[in-house]
């Protein structure tokens, strides 16, 4: 059962480092609504939602039940000329080292493109690429050595998107995967297809279902990855496209015992009412997890 290994993270309640990306919540009230649905953890969301010394944000956790589990760090990784390596020990620092569970804290890398939002991004060259390549494997050994599981996230608007990218990364680097069934499949990849084929490279999951109709307007150019995600290309799991079952059977069957991080992009216009919004959302995702039986 995967029950206990199933985490928040603050994007599904509106909470975004992308500026003007919608009304942020504030962290009182999202954790205690975590802790109502009865996650287990969470990831620590942008840059000051959650205080920023290790031992602070653990305290704060902790108070309302929930485990660290880590975070998502956009990272320039495709500059030949600028060193990743200061930034990443900057975030680094920000995780728990505790090691309060049986898993390793995550730092999800995404190959940023150093503009803000996910909406337009550069087409990387060969030396853009040997640098990318060689800064994963940098990185993921720096995170080693300080006790945390360093895994890239292939996501819309970065370097890393299309399948091409994941198939490039997978041959050139030994780093691990985030499989985030969303970013995934709006990229061009069969989320489930991958989980069955490289079980071994998947070392964090995030887990979305998606409308596959906005996920092709998004891929072609006809729709702005933000207006996708305001018009709700994410839908709670089992509302879309994804083979989210099988995705997560595959994993088990293969072995698999990390994260699975309940993960749906939101925009909020507003602050919810009580129930309402986000929390009725990742509700509806729990009881989907639940009836999968893995």
């Amino acid at each position: 059962m995967i029950e206990d290994r199933v985490a928040g993270a603050p994007i599904s309640w509106g909470v975004c480092e992308v500026p003007g990306w919608g009304h942020q919540m504030e962290p009182a009230r999202v954790l205690a609504e975590m802790a109502g649905l009865g996650l287990a953890a969470t990831e620590s969301g942008p840059d000051g939602f959650l205080p920023a010394a290790a031992a602070d944000r653990t305290a704060l956790l902790a108070a309302h039940g929930l485990s660290p589990v880590g975070g998502f760090v956009p990272v320039v990784l495709h500059d030949p000329g600028r060193d990743p390596l200061p930034e990443v020990r900057r975030a680094l620092e920000g995780f728990d080292m505790e090691r309060s569970n049986s898993v390793r804290p995550v730092l999800v890398l995404a190959a940023a493109h150093g503009l803000d939002g996910y909406d337009e991004r550069p087409e990387p060259d060969e030396a853009g690429w040997a640098a990318l390549l060689a800064n994963l494997d940098r990185i993921a050994g720096l995170a080693a050595a300080a006790g945390v599981l360093a895994v890239l996230h292939p996501h819309v608007g970065t370097m890393v998107e299309r399948s091409g990218e994941v198939r490039r990364v997978l041959d050139g680097s030994g780093i691990p995967l985030c499989l985030d069934t969303g970013h995934l499949l709006i990229g061009g990849t069969d989320p489930a297809e991958l989980a069955a084929r490289e079980p071994g490279r998947i070392a964090h999951v995030h887990l979305k279902d998606v409308d596959a109709g906005l996920a092709e307007e998004v891929r072609h150019g006809r729709l702005s990855y933000t207006d996708a995600v305001r018009k709700g290309v994410y839908r709670p799991l089992g509302g879309g496209d994804v083979d989210i079952a099988g995705t997560v059977r595959s994993l088990e069957a293969a072995g698999y015992r990390g994260w699975y991080v309940l993960e749906q992009d939101t925009v909020l216009d507003r602050e919810p009412g009580p129930g309402a919004g986000p929390v009725a959302d990742v509700r509806a995702c729990l009881d989907f997890l639940a009836g999968i039986g893995a």
